[in-house]
């Protein structure tokens, strides 16, 4: 289950996280936001962030349904690109893990669309998935999972304008996540349970190891919230399948044994994402509410640093191949870089 083989920065260790990061400042990648009519500033939340797989080029969608493109490192805006098109809020974007340059995007519009950030085109898009509001790659790049409000998941191709399988679940499924391997596929669902299928059969491949009534089901799924699971996140060493739900907590799940190893109470909100580090020894988690975003230690549970913001964050996102932290505070996107010993605000 381990993600493929990336460049590698030296690792930091636990005990040396905040003393490096705490004199590290955030740089701003400020965006237009001035009424043409009224000159008035105009916030719009970051739903969410996305990196592409080599961490050179970082994504973001707002509340006005309109998806931006930034070159990591270059804060101006006339080095990003925006790509408009969908007529609904867009929920999720992500880059295809094995093709750098093509971006993902789902909308409430019922549409898929993959838009080159290279050409700043719309290079497919698939229709007909109702109020779709989750996505991921498998992570060969080959196929998309899609799921909606209602319950129905969709497979498409990003080379396909037409949806190749569809396939209904009794409840709402919320943001899913590949295995490494793209064997398994982990869904939050909106009872607060994760199952595990396989793909792209769909089928449960983790079942219980006792005797079960007649008509009741063998599958075996995670257990650890009292409200809808809404995220889930797979480390990058395989080891942990993080999940987080409306519940504000966070569970980390041994993908050996399937056991919740630990459970992280801290958030003052529904967990709305979660993001590992490139090395797997740090998660973040964005949330509606409260201020700061609090790293914590994968391997102990312990809180180790909180970088200070100004508002909730409810995106956040570490960078693929190193340590560098790009998350949306009132509408800006920032990114804190361990590299870089900035003195920007």
């Amino acid at each position: 289950m381990s993600q493929p083989a990336r460049p590698r920065l030296p690792r930091i260790p636990k005990e040396m996280f905040s003393p490096h990061f705490k004199d590290i400042h955030n740089q701003p990648y400020h965006e237009s936001t001035t009424s043409a009519r009224s000159g008035a500033a105009a916030h719009h939340k970051l739903r969410h962030i996305a990196w592409n797989p080599l961490g050179t080029v970082v994504a973001t969608v707002t509340t006005d349904k309109t998806i931006r493109a930034w070159i990591a490192g270059k804060p101006e805006l006339r080095y990003s690109t925006e790509f408009r098109g969908h007529t609904a809020t867009i929920e999720k974007i992500a880059f295809n893990p094995a093709k750098e340059t093509e971006l993902g995007s789902v909308s409430n519009d019922g549409v898929v669309r993959l838009w080159d950030v290279r050409t700043k085109a719309c290079v497919n898009e698939i229709e007909g998935m109702g109020s779709a509001h989750s996505l991921a790659w498998a992570p060969d790049g080959s196929s998309l999972l899609v799921a909606n409000r209602s319950g129905e998941l969709f497979q498409v191709s990003p080379a396909k304008s037409a949806i190749i399988a569809t396939h209904q679940l009794p409840t709402e499924v919320n943001q899913l996540a590949f295995c490494w391997s793209g064997e398994k596929v982990f869904l939050p669902m909106a009872d607060g349970t994760v199952r595990i299928l396989s793909y792209p059969d769909l089928e449960p491949v983790v079942h219980v190891n006792h005797a079960v009534k007649e008509g009741e089901s063998s599958e075996f799924m995670l257990k650890g919230h009292t409200a809808a699971c809404l995220t889930t996140e797979v480390s990058p060493t395989g080891r942990y399948v993080a999940t987080g739900g409306a519940d504000s907590i966070i569970g980390l799940f041994d993908t050996k044994d399937w056991i919740c190893q630990r459970t992280i109470s801290r958030m003052v909100g529904p967990v709305k994402c979660l993001s590992f580090s490139f090395d797997g020894s740090y998660l973040v988690a964005g949330c509606e509410e409260g201020s700061g975003i609090e790293v914590t230690h994968a391997e102990s549970g312990e809180l180790i640093h909180t970088f200070k913001t100004a508002g909730p964050c409810e995106a956040v996102a570490w960078s693929p191949t190193r340590y560098c932290l790009a998350y949306g505070d009132l509408g800006v996107l920032r990114i804190i870089d361990a590299d870089k010993k900035s003195k920007g605000s």
